[in-house]
């Protein structure tokens, strides 16, 4: 199961959170018109608030979630890069987040950028720690091959 979502923190940098905003339906198409992406449903979600846009998915494997985001002619890949590359991950215009849940082996991965407690971090009793060093990425977060 995966959750991911955007926040618009800062509503007058449409510039920012607008191409994030187009761009997510665009990919679920992207993958509900592939059977054999792996992506096994999803649902939009709204909230808490105006502010959040999110997705629940389910995947038929964490591979097959992991081979989409990382596949440089699908639409994630691209998205991903230009988050980063035209500064909007670091004017915090906009938060992003995740939330990956392996069933089957009762682990999980989080990454939250520009965001409050928000989902898992959330809960009591949580320990919200950086995804520096050894925690860059979601295999290293937990192994998730």
């Amino acid at each position: 199961m995966f959750h991911v979502g955007m926040r618009i923190n800062t509503f007058w940098k449409l510039h920012r959170w607008l191409p994030i905003l187009f761009v997510a339906p665009r990919m679920v198409r992207e993958l509900v018109g592939d059977s054999d992406s792996g992506l096994l449903g999803s649902r939009t979600v709204l909230g808490p608030g105006v502010r959040n846009v999110g997705f629940v998915q389910y995947w038929d494997s964490v591979e097959s979630l992991r081979e989409y985001a990382r596949d440089s002619d699908r639409s994630h890949y691209s998205a991903w890069q230009e988050y980063y590359r035209d500064g909007t991950g670091d004017d915090a215009a906009v938060g992003i987040w995740h939330e990956t849940y392996l069933v089957s082996d009762d682990a999980y991965e989080t990454i939250y950028n520009d965001m409050p407690t928000h989902g898992l971090a959330a809960c009591d009793d949580t320990d919200v720690v950086p995804a520096t060093e050894h925690r860059k990425t979601a295999v290293e977060r937990v192994d998730i091959g």
